[in-house]
């Protein structure tokens, strides 16, 4: 098995469950692809006293019939098992782990829960009645429920007005790797690119293991894109109805949700998605919920404004890959990625998706400012003629306008764009009625080139920082 990456902060409450002196009830929910099951594989796969993983598109039937199979495997039992219902099985599944012996406790495991709950199938409540009338009464079950639906999780489980409210004893999001995680994912596969290459994967495939997994390390990185999502048969060119599909209900309006914010690169608010998509009320509420809680959007207050005018960019980065370059397919050509690197069009998407990284790695950020202990509220910025994606208002009466330019060496300040930073500032004060003078801090690659305009810059973070 491929070592497991990073994760310390899941492991630790994992294991905090697996040693407690009553039984648990863990929730692990995250995107597609992101690396639930094999966390969990990897830290009790041996430890299983049940596995089981529902099958996508399986009838009720089909399930049972699967479930019984493997309950015969555990109970190595040679005689047939057949099951009527949900709550039959879970008798069984009981019947059995109460034959173990009680000196340890028993992990048991069900993988994409939410394709298990077909149509009235019976099987939230049948799980309801497992864990309430035996599983909670005794001190040695670990019952992990895995699943990618994030509404589905969320509704049946998470927030469940049933048999299982507030039985939820742990709950795990599990997110997409940060910059180092990256790194070291990479490393531990053998590849030698340096991070700004590294940068420019995270550009286009997030910190999902199962795409980075994908890369070959004999290929550049430019070779990489053209073979997986430009090649006839790339594989991630045909993943993203899959990927909506199965994490959402109602998938179509989801994507026309992101697809609304794929075409705004300084993002949209509330009003501004239901205009677009024409979703309102407590449906769209729900929508932007789970789009956050999965990772594919992130929600920012904007400065002096009100909690409604909160701004939502898409941050998926896979997501906003497709959308520019893969769903039109107007781009054909197998070597696409590789004949057009250095192109406006991909430099200026390069240049957004870089403003994106920085807003996904806001700790990393205020580690390099010295400031990870201080109390800090992150907002972005916007009037008519200009705008700042990320303003960081800090407790010690300091706020950080952050300017953010990816490039391939330092980055230059000109006379007239110190003199536009200068007329930014003056608006930004006059607008938000401040008296904290701000400090301009600017985000780059490789830092800023020294000339005389560069003492407009107070405070300096590199892409160094942001892997750390």
């Amino acid at each position: 098995m491929d070592k497991l990456i990073g994760r310390q902060k899941e492991k630790d409450r994992l294991n905090l469950c697996y040693e407690s002196t009553q039984s648990e009830f863990v929730i692990i929910s995250g995107r597609r692809r992101v690396g639930k099951t094999f966390l969990i594989n990897n830290l009790y796969g041996k430890k299983f006293a049940f596995y089981y993983t529902g099958g996508h598109n399986l009838s009720n039937s089909e399930q049972l019939m699967m479930f019984a199979e493997k309950l015969k495997d555990y109970t190595k039992t040679p005689l047939k098992i057949t099951l009527k219902n949900w709550f039959e099985a879970f008798l069984q599944l009981q019947n059995y782990l109460g034959s173990l012996p009680t000196k340890k406790k028993k992990v048991i495991f069900f993988d994409e829960l939410p394709w298990i709950d077909t149509h009235n199938s019976n099987f939230v409540k049948a799980l309801e009645y497992f864990w309430n009338s035996w599983a909670a009464q005794r001190n040695d079950i670990m019952l992990i429920a895995s699943g990618s639906a994030t509404s589905w999780m969320n509704d049946k489980l998470l927030e469940n007005q049933g048999g299982l409210h507030n039985r939820i004893t742990c709950q795990i999001f599990l997110e997409p790797f940060n910059l180092k995680e990256t790194e070291e994912f990479l490393k531990s596969r053998k590849f030698i690119w340096d991070r700004y290459t590294i940068l420019q994967t995270y550009m286009v495939m997030g910190g999902i293991p199962f795409y980075l997994k994908l890369l070959q390390k004999q290929f550049s990185l430019s070779q990489n894109i053209d073979e997986l999502f430009f090649s006839k048969n790339g594989i991630l060119k045909m993943e993203f109805d899959e990927l909506y599909n199965t994490l959402f209900t109602n998938s179509d309006k989801y994507i026309s949700i992101v697809k609304s914010l794929s075409d705004k690169n300084s993002g949209l608010t509330r009003k501004e998605i239901s205009q677009k998509t024409k979703i309102q009320g407590s449906t769209l509420t729900r929508m932007l919920s789970n789009l956050e809680k999965c990772d594919f959007i992130i929600g920012y207050q904007q400065t002096g404004k009100v909690s409604k005018d909160v701004i939502y960019r898409l941050s998926d980065f896979y997501t906003l890959f497709y959308f520019r370059f893969i769903e039109n397919k107007n781009y054909r050509d197998n070597d696409f990625w590789s004949k057009n690197i250095n192109t406006p069009k991909i430099n200026t998407w390069q240049g957004f998706t870089f403003e994106l990284i920085c807003l996904t790695h806001l700790e990393q950020i205020k580690k390099a400012l010295g400031i990870s202990g201080i109390s800090t509220k992150s907002t972005s910025w916007r009037n008519n003629e200009s705008q700042i994606d990320l303003v960081i208002e800090r407790a010690d009466r300091i706020i950080n306008l952050c300017e953010i330019k990816f490039s391939i060496e330092k980055y230059q300040i000109t006379k007239s764009y110190a003199e536009k930073l200068r007329d930014r500032m003056s608006s930004f004060k006059e607008s938000t009625n401040t008296s904290i003078t701000p400090t301009n801090t600017f985000i780059t690659t490789y830092g800023i080139k020294q000339n005389k305009h560069s003492s407009i810059c107070q405070n300096e973070i590199t892409m160094n920082d942001l892997f750390s």
